[in-house]
C-alpha cells in the first residue's frame, strides 16, 4: 500500500490537522487520496451518504481529499458513555458496549481483522492513504494490544511522520522520549519530524532543529506556525477546551451546557467565526450568567448528564431562565432533556432497564428510547406553523436511540418539515424554545443569521447579513495550506512517500 502515517507524541498534538492538510496537498496535486483512522475515540461523528456512522474528523478529512467519506476510512469508533465503558461502532454501526478491559482482551483480534479489511479496500480504490494515529504510540501500558499507531502502520506497511506540539512546552523531552520507547523496527519507521504550533520567528527554533537532527538522526519536515482561523474542526475534548475558551467577548453572549458526556460539540463551531457574537461553556451554576441564549447539546448519555445537571443546580437554572424570557435551543440529548419524562425500559442510554426520568419539563413530550440507533443524513425546511415567511433550508444529520413522543396526538408546534414530509423537532414562542434532533443546525447559513438576528433584535443590536461559512471553509483550509507551504518542505515529505516501498 502506498501511504503514510501521522502519529504524535502526545494528544492534541495537531495530528488531525496535518492529516488533513497532507489529504488537501496530494488532491490538489491530483493523486486519489484517502484518509484512514483505524480506531478514533471521540463523541464527535459523521454520518456518511449511505447512513453509517464514523468519526467526524475523517468525514472531514475525506471532504478535505475531495472524496466521499466510507466506513472503510474509520471502522472502529468508540463512543465513552461513561468513564469505565464506550459504544463500539463497527464498520459504520452499533456492535456493543464494553468495558476499556473488555474492549482490550475481548475485540483485539476482531479489531485487527476490520483494520486488514478496510486497508484492502482503501487499497483497490485509492492511490495513496494517509493514515493517522491516536494519542501516543508509545503507550506503554496499551501498547502490546493496541490498534491505531504502530500496530496499524506494520499492517499497512507505510512510513511514519511524527508530530510534536510546541506550544505546551517540553518538546525535545517528547521527541526524543518517544523514540527511545519504540522498538527498533518501530524506529526505522519514522523517517520525519514536524514541529508543530509554533509561536513567534521560527528562526529563533533553527539550533532546536539541529539538535532534534544530530540526537536523533530523523530530518524536521517542517517547524509549522501556529494556524488561527483555519475552520478545521476539533476531534476531542482537548481541542474543545481549546477553541472555545478562546471565544472572544462581544455584544451577543450564547452559553453550552458542558455536558460530561457531550457529543458533537462541533455543531457549535461556526459561531466562532461569527462577528460581534461570542460562545462559553457553562460548567456549573455559578457560570450561568446571563447570556442571550442558551444550548444544550448532544450527548452520549443523556439520562446521565441530565442527573449531573440536577446535581450542579443547572437543571433548576435552566428552568428559570427559560420562564424569565431567556431563549433555550436544545439538540439531539439536549432535545430529550427538555421533555417531561425520559423512559429507558431496554437500558439502551443507562445500561440499567426500566429506568425512568424526570425531564426539565419544557417540552410537552416524553423520550422513549429504544435499542435501535438512527444514523441519517437529513433536508428540509422550516415548517410553516413557525410563521418564518421566507424559504429556509436546513440540512444535517441524526445520530440518536430513541424517539419522542407528544403527550397529545394531535402533533405539536414543529420545527422542521423534512423532505420525506415527516414534521421534526418543536418550536414555540418565535423560536424562544426550539427543540431538534438535526445535528449540523447551526452550519446552516441563512438559519443560523436568521436565529441570531433575532436576539439581536431582542437586544436592540444591529441586524447581520449571512456569512456564508460553508463556501469560506475550503477557502480557509486552502489558505492554511499556502501558509504552511514556506514551512514544510513538502517535497521530502512525497519522497518519503515514495521512496518507502523501494527501498525492500
Amino acid at each position: 500500500m502506498k501511504g503514510i502515517m501521522i502519529q504524535g507524541t502526545s494528544s492534541d498534538a495537531g495530528k488531525s490537522f496535518i492529516t488533513t492538510v497532507f489529504c488537501r496537498l496530494l488532491a490538489q496535486e491530483g493523486m486519489k487520496v484517502a484518509p484512514f483512522k483505524s480506531q478514533n475515540m471521540s463523541n464527535n461523528s459523521y454520518v456518511t451518504v449511505d447512513g453509517y456512522e464514523i468519526g467526524r474528523a475523517q468525514g472531514i478529512q475525506a471532504e478535505a481529499a475531495n472524496t466521499e467519506a466510507t466506513i472503510w476510512m474509520n471502522p472502529i469508533l468508540l463512543k465513552p458513555k461513561s468513564d469505565q465503558s464506550s459504544e463500539v461502532v463497527l464498520f459504520g454501526k452499533s456492535l456493543r458496549t464494553l468495558s476499556g478491559m473488555s474492549y482490550r482482551v475481548n475485540f483485539y483480534e476482531q479489531g485487527i481483522e476490520a483494520i486488514r479489511l478496510s486497508l484492502s479496500k482503501l487499497k483497490e480504490e485509492y492511490e495513496v492513504v494517509v493514515m493517522e494515529g491516536a494519542g501516543s504510540p508509545v503507550e506503554i501500558n496499551l501498547k502490546d494490544r493496541e490498534l491505531v499507531n504502530m500496530k496499524v502502520a506494520e499492517l499497512a506497511d507505510v512510513p511514519v511522520i511524527l508530530v510534536a506540539d510546541i506550544e505546551r512546552g517540553g518538546i525535545f523531552a517528547s521527541i526524543i522520549g518517544t523514540l527511545e520507547l519504540l522498538t527498533p523496527s518501530e524506529r526505522k519507521r519514522v523517517r520525519g519530524i514536524v514541529v508543530n504550533k509554533f509561536r513567534g520567528d521560527i528562526h529563533l527554533f533553527e539550533d532546536g532543529v539541529v539538535w532534534i537532527e544530530e540526537k536523533t538522526g530523523i530530518p524536521v519536515l517542517g517547524v509549522i506556525p501556529y494556524i488561527s482561523g483555519h475552520m478545521v474542526e476539533g476531534e476531542d475534548s482537548l481541542s474543545l477546551s481549546d477553541r472555545f475558551s478562546a471565544s472572544k467577548k462581544a455584544p451577543l453572549d450564547l452559553a453550552v451546557l458542558k455536558l460530561p458526556y457531550i457529543s458533537n460539540y462541533t455543531d457549535f463551531e461556526p459561531f466562532l467565526y461569527e462577528k460581534e457574537v461570542s460562545i462559553r461553556w457553562v460548567e456549573g451554576a455559578s457560570d450561568f450568567g446571563k447570556p442571550d441564549a442558551l444550548i444544550i447539546p448532544g450527548t452520549k448519555s443523556t439520562i446521565q448528564d441530565l442527573r449531573y445537571l440536577k446535581k450542579t443546580g443547572l437543571a433548576q437554572k435552566v428552568i428559570d431562565y427559560y420562564r424569565d424570557g431567556g431563549s433555550i435551543i436544545g439538540i439531539c440529548g439536549g432535545f430529550q432533556m427538555l421533555c417531561e419524562q425520559l423512559i429507558d425500559d431496554e437500558g439502551s442510554d443507562t445500561g440499567m432497564p426500566q429506568t425512568k426520568e424526570e425531564g426539565l419539563c419544557l417540552v410537552p413530550a416524553q423520550t422513549i428510547f429504544s435499542t435501535e440507533k438512527k444514523t441519517i443524513r437529513s433536508k428540509g425546511s422550516l415548517h410553516p406553523e413557525t410563521g418564518v415567511k421566507e424559504t429556509v433550508r436546513l440540512e444535517g444529520y441524526e445520530i440518536h436511540l430513541g424517539d419522542t413522543v407528544w403527550r397529545t396526538r394531535q402533533r405539536e408546534l414543529p420545527f422542521i418539515i423534512l423532505d420525506s414530509g415527516e414534521a421534526e423537532g418543536f418550536y414555540t414562542e418565535k423560536g424562544r424554545l426550539i427543540g431538534t434532533y438535526m445535528h449540523h443546525l447551526f452550519h446552516n447559513d441563512e438559519w443560523r443569521t436568521l436565529w441570531l438576528n433575532r436576539l439581536r433584535e431582542k437586544k436592540h443590536l444591529p441586524l447581520s447579513k449571512t456569512i456564508y461559512m460553508n463556501k469560506e471553509k475550503y477557502k480557509n483550509l486552502d489558505k492554511a495550506v499556502e501558509q504552511i507551504r514556506p514551512f514544510l518542505n513538502w517535497e521530502k515529505v512525497k519522497g518519503i512517500l515514495n521512496e518507502w516501498g523501494q527501498e525492500k
